[in-house]
């Protein structure tokens, strides 16, 4: 474990210095964890009411139909228009960062988490809601691991990085090609891709927002930073959630 030492303040040449970057990194992490945490909570939880308004259902609590709301909510034009909305959103923030406030760029973050919510609502109509929840905590548990792993090693993970990128513009390469072919075959391989590029960007990423963290950083620096973290992590979670749910979900 690289921190092991960190504490241990009679080891040779420890100085107060490096105790209050340890705590000012440590506090960094956590305010990152937490943004990404209370965007993750956002999502579920608008995505839950939105298909309880979306959906009528028997007295068996079965789905016998959509409502008028959800008639037009998982239209086709619907659809379009929130994907071009959370991706222009998404773009915003990474690329105006600099010059928003990190409240306003924290704000932006969570109207994302928002709508991303009322567009992935649509999964609980493909799946049931115990795989879901299944699913969720599976993501969960490999999403720690996997950035604890990033966090701790002291391993150089930035030479994967541009694999992983090139994973990733082949995964939306081929997910835009499927949408015309329609192949399971095509789907299931790239949904086992996705998980291993997402592993791989959760490890990747968190090194990386970890070697952001500078002690010379003034409060909105360090929001701005937090932020962009939060964002990435997210992501990351979100994708590795939904590709996992493609290979092991049950359906309805």
């Amino acid at each position: 474990m690289s921190d092991f030492n960190r504490w241990n303040t009679t080891a040779p040449g420890y100085t107060g210095t490096t105790v209050a970057v340890d705590a000012g990194l440590r506090a960094y992490m956590v305010r990152v964890y937490n943004y990404m945490a209370a965007a993750v909570a956002l999502t579920g939880v608008v995505a839950w009411f939105t298909f309880q308004a979306a959906v009528t259902t028997d007295a068996s609590g079965a789905i016998v139909g959509l409502t008028s709301f959800g008639q037009t909510i998982f239209s086709g034009p619907a659809m379009i228009v929130l994907v071009l909305a959370t991706l222009g959103l998404v773009f915003f923030i990474s690329f105006r960062i600099q010059n928003l406030q990190y409240t306003t760029a924290l704000t932006l973050f969570m109207l994302y988490a928002g709508l991303l919510g009322v567009m992935t609502s649509s999964i609980f109509l493909a799946y049931t809601g115990a795989s879901i929840t299944r699913v969720f905590f599976i993501s969960a548990a490999s999403f720690g691991a996997l950035s604890l792993y990033g966090y701790t090693t002291q391993r150089d993970l930035s030479p994967m990085g541009s694999f992983l990128l090139m994973g990733l513009f082949g995964i939306i390469i081929a997910s835009l090609v499927n949408i015309f072919l329609k192949s399971s075959g095509l789907d299931w391989v790239i949904s086992v891709i996705g998980v291993g590029v997402f592993a791989g960007l959760t490890a990747y990423d968190t090194q990386r927002i970890k070697e952001m963290y500078s002690s010379t950083d003034d409060a909105g620096t360090l929001g701005r930073k937090a932020v962009m973290g939060a964002l990435s992590l997210y992501l990351d979670f979100i994708n590795l959630f939904m590709m996992l749910l493609r290979l092991v979900g049950d359906r309805r």
